[in-house]
């Protein structure tokens, strides 16, 4: 990824390349800390995504967040 390249087309490349993002993921790989509205940028674009909601348990209790993947 270069330097240029928008935080829209870097996590368009990460998706294509993983296959999901989370926002924790996009914040640590993208520096991008509101992948909800990037997500919506590229959705009125044209880009299609499914959102699954997650549970996870953890040793402070339940988080949930959001699990982005591209629909062809």
């Amino acid at each position: 990824m270069s330097r240029r390249d928008t935080q829209c087309q870097k996590i368009l490349r990460f998706i294509d390349e993983h296959g999901w993002i989370t926002p924790i993921v996009a914040m640590e790989e993208i520096g991008c800390m509101r992948l909800a509205a990037r997500i919506n940028d590229l959705e009125r674009r044209g880009y299609s995504f499914s959102h699954e909601m997650v549970k996870r348990k953890t040793d402070y209790g339940e988080v949930r967040y959001m699990l982005y993947r591209r629909v062809a």
